[in-house]
């Protein structure tokens, strides 16, 4: 049987649906999706992402049955709309776009006009009695074609227009009449030909063909690449191409163009919200070359806008459209971006998707199409992307600062961004590396800026509106960003911009607020967020759902506390070790280090005590009975030892010893690769006065908090590093003994657990063994990514991000827990350790416990909590309630 390689949509049918994304694309199953219920959408076809695997996987070559089945297609336009392609009289001209499976604005390439040439031009003169428009269409066309397709820079057809308006003496491409259009095709068609060394192509079809290449093509351009990688997308996923005949919205004043989204993407509002150009096509509008005008006379209002909104200036249409949005809403149950052309008062929708939004609006939406019945609690939570939160949980402007504004524009992306100055997105990625904040200030922004935008703080353009490149992908990237800040005069050249008499430098610090449009001068202080309202109701509700409890990292009272706030249900990693480098501690600890006997040790150690036991008396106050998993003594000694010759005789003078000993010390210390040497339970088998000292630290902070009348903690003394089941024997029998002589001392009961960190290939093909002395085990997903790959999460980031690139590995395993051998060893240490010790508590406290898909697989391998720094703890807890979600919807479909 044939494959099937084409789908036609329009006239009211389509051979393909909403859930066929994954084959025609997003656009393309929302297009035909579009096309089946109803609404007025310009017939076409989708060439399917499968033709783009096979592209790639063939040598650029298409599959045979291909051409018969655009033909085939094509043939059912011309019958559609009445005119034929490539005809002299009667010209039908397409339009093709990329559409992906997963939303990529701006990242990949679109042409329009496809089909004019010097005879069909002359058609479209007379199919439309209009000159000037056909001619509009005719340059536009080979501006775009160029450039996608035959690789001429767009600019240089930007500076012949320029000189165009320039020697008829006029600002706006508007201005220009038919002649001089004419014209200026036949400049841009020597230019092709001067850059290229062919003439411009005449052939409709191979046009056509051309584009199509382009399209596949632009999948693997460095844009597109970067925007994948940034958002997860897989390259084996390919693009769909999309044949549209083409509407016209620069046939005249009744036509237009615009970009809408069904709510406010900024904010949530349920308002419609969007910009449109009269007698424009759609690139007009994302470029930001004219000054768009508002869908509606309140959006004109906010703006302060004299533009006549579409609401004055097209009533009927906007009636229409308004209509639309509520179908598409309804239908869709989600906030829209929809793209449309007016053609001669007629309605066309080229387009409509799920609007990227950013995380406050996701919030709002969710909550509110909730409460309108849309959409269940738990779809609200699954909407969240959990990554987004980020943006709730850092510093916004210190509303009380003094601020010199000196430049407002649009509100384009909220939050708020200070940083130097930069100019180019080259400059912002290599300042960003040196740990530099920046805003990338750019006239307008473009995708081939992504991996800039992406590096800044913020974002700010002096034009463009608020569905502007810029505008979008900042929203969807989280970052801040000020669009359409006319005001301001760049002068690239000069590495510099003017506001009147006030000029910024590269370099210079400047501050803008994304929810005003402001921009500042200088730094302006920020205050912490407070996380409450539709925030507080999502988490609320992902609280009811998910399974696994969420946990924070934290050793030290504020980060404590700030978990506590983000809903922290106990610590699920305090590293001890990152308790003894402050001031006095750390004299004490090299004291025991450098120490050549048990004795010497002990005295140390009698020092570094005091400080132990009220860290955890903090700890334990604030977690108030949660439970905290504290980690024994881990990194290898070295990583205490004086550097400096001041220090060497600061720890000689405090042990009493020599400088000279002190030195040897050190270099016996030393190792060949420390992080598989001396240290974990290594350092307390050998050196077992640690462990005690630690233990005695732990359980009288304990009796300390249950005497004072407070919650009673249950502290989970916690073993790193173990391989063996008799490490941790011997380990907890010294933690047993230390902790009746503190019962027996204080009088009070303690409750505790003893288990340990599983970070070591063979402590989880072990597991069984291990759990016959282990009573919790934590998964420490950093040490066991490095035992299992053979890796040095230090030095790995040289070369690992080729591995990405080349698709040796999906993502960096450091980032993303690898799930098909990392994740293996969990799941048989989870299963074996259950077998031996049914009920085992099992977590997981590496890195891994705040990324998203991690925490999913931790759901399916049954995993009891994540634990994560405390800023990702609001992430975690969303991630672990999607998980549950998911779960459930795949056990329900499997039954």
């Amino acid at each position: 049987m044939m494959t099937k390689w084409v789908y036609g949509f329009g006239g009211g049918t389509a051979d393909g649906r909403a859930d066929m994304k994954n084959l025609l694309g997003g656009k393309g199953a929302n297009l035909a999706e579009m096309s089946s219920i109803g609404l007025p959408v310009p017939p076409g076809f989708t060439v399917t992402t499968e033709v783009c695997t096979y592209y790639y996987a063939n040598g650029r070559k298409y599959p045979d049955e291909l051409q018969g089945q655009v033909e085939a297609a094509l043939a059912a336009i011309e019958a559609e709309v009445g005119a034929k392609f490539g005809d002299a009289d009667n010209p039908l001209l397409v339009s093709v776009r990329s559409g992906a499976r997963a939303s990529m604005p701006g990242m990949m390439d679109t042409v329009l006009n496809l089909g004019l040439n010097d005879t069909t031009v002359v058609g479209l003169i007379n199919r439309s009695g209009d000159r000037r428009f056909a001619y509009d269409s005719y340059r536009r066309f080979i501006q775009m074609y160029s450039d996608v397709v035959l690789g001429v820079d767009h600019y240089h057809f930007e500076e012949l227009m320029d000189l165009a308006k320039e020697e008829k003496g006029v600002e706006l491409d508007t201005a220009l009449d038919a002649d001089d259009l004419a014209a200026l095709t036949q400049r841009f068609k020597d230019k092709v030909k001067q850059e290229t060394g062919e003439p411009f192509p005449e052939d409709p079809r191979d046009q056509l063909w051309g584009a199509v290449g382009a399209v596949f093509g632009s999948w693997m351009n460095q844009r597109a690449i970067v925007y994948r990688k940034l958002n997860s997308i897989p390259e084996e996923w390919g693009t769909a191409v999309n044949v549209q005949a083409m509407v016209f919205g620069n046939m005249g004043s009744d036509c237009a163009t615009g970009v809408a989204f069904t709510r406010d993407p900024s904010t949530g509002e349920n308002v419609f919200y969007g910009e449109f150009l009269i007698n424009a096509q759609g690139e007009d509008v994302v470029a930001g070359i004219r000054t768009p005008q508002q869908l509606t006379v309140a959006a004109k209002r906010a703006q302060g806008s004299d533009l006549p909104a579409m609401e004055e200036a097209m009533p009927e249409v906007f009636a229409q459209l308004a209509e639309v949005r509520r179908t598409l809403e309804q239908h869709y149950r989600d906030m829209q971006d929809i793209e449309f052309t007016v053609q001669q008062k007629k309605l066309y929708m080229l387009q409509t998707r799920n609007g990227k939004r950013t995380v406050h609006a996701a919030l709002r939406i969710a909550v509110e199409m909730a409460a309108e019945g849309l959409i269940t609690h738990d779809e609200a939570v699954s909407r969240i992307e959990p990554r987004g939160l980020d943006q709730l949980l850092h510093p916004t402007l210190d509303p009380k600062a003094e601020r010199r504004v000196v430049a407002k524009g649009l509100p384009a992306s909220p939050g708020a961004a200070s940083g130097k100055v930069v100019f180019s997105a080259d400059e912002a990625e290599t300042e960003a590396r040196k740990g530099e904040r920046v805003i990338l200030v750019r006239v307008e922004t473009s995708p081939e800026d992504i991996h800039g935008m992406h590096a800044a703080e913020g974002i700010l353009t002096t034009r463009g509106g608020m569905t502007s490149h810029a505008a979008v992908v900042a929203r969807g990237m989280g970052r801040p960003c000020v669009s359409g800040a006319g005001q301001i005069r760049v002068d690239y050249a000069d590495g510099s911009f003017f506001v009147g008499d006030v000029t910024v430098k590269a370099g210079d610090r400047v501050t803008i607020d994304g929810g005003t449009g402001e921009v500042m001068l200088g730094e302006v202080p920020t205050v912490q967020p407070e996380l409450s309202g539709n925030f507080a109701t999502i988490m609320e509700w992902a609280d009811k759902v998910r399974r696994m409890r969420v946990r924070t990292n934290a050793e030290t009272p504020a980060d404590a506390r700030a978990a506590r706030e983000f809903g922290a249900e106990g610590i699920g990693l305090c590293r001890t070790e990152h308790m003894f480098f402050e001031g006095d501690r750390i004299v004490a600890m090299r004291e025991m280090i450098v120490a050549t006997d048990e004795k010497g040790r002990r005295a140390a150690l009698a020092k570094l005590l005091p400080y132990q036991r009220q860290d955890f008396v903090e700890l334990f106050r604030i977690m108030a009975g949660l439970p905290v998993t504290i980690r024994l003594l881990d990194p290898p000694l070295h990583e205490f030892l004086p550097h400096t010759d001041a220090e060497m005789k600061q720890v000689a003078e405090a042990a009493g010893i020599s400088v000279e000993t002190v030195r040897r010390r050190a270099l016996e210390l030393k190792e060949a690769n420390p992080m598989l040497g001396h240290r974990g339970c290594r350092l307390a088998i050998t050196f077992p006065e640690i462990c005690e000292m630690q233990a005695r630290a732990i359980f009288e902070a304990a009796a300390e908090v249950a005497k004072a009348g407070e919650d009673a903690p249950v502290p989970e003394v916690m073993i790193p590093l173990a391989a063996t089941e008799k490490e941790i024997a011997v380990l907890k029998a010294i933690i047993d003994r230390v902790a009746g002589e503190v019962k027996a001392a204080s009088g009070v009961a303690l409750e505790y657990m003893v288990g340990t960190m599983i970070e070591l290939p063979r402590a989880a093909l072990q597991a069984g063994k291990i759990a016959n002395v282990a009573e919790f085990f934590s998964f420490g997903t950093n040490d066991l990514t490095q035992t299992a790959f053979g890796l040095s999460r230090d030095d790995a980031g040289s070369f690992l991000g080729e591995y990405v690139d080349k698709g040796l590995l999906e993502a960096d395993p450091f980032v993303s827990l690898d799930q098909e051998g990392v994740g293996e060893l969990v799941k048989i240490a989870a299963e074996r350790g259950r077998a031996a010790r049914p009920g085992l508590k099992l977590g997981i406290c590496g890195e891994h416990g705040g990324d998203p898909a991690s925490i999913g697989f931790c759901e399916t391998v049954g995993l009891d909590y994540v634990s994560c720094s405390p800023f990702r703890v609001p992430i975690a807890r969303l991630s672990a309630a999607q998980a549950t979600i998911a779960l459930q919807s795949q056990k329900l479909a499997a039954e």
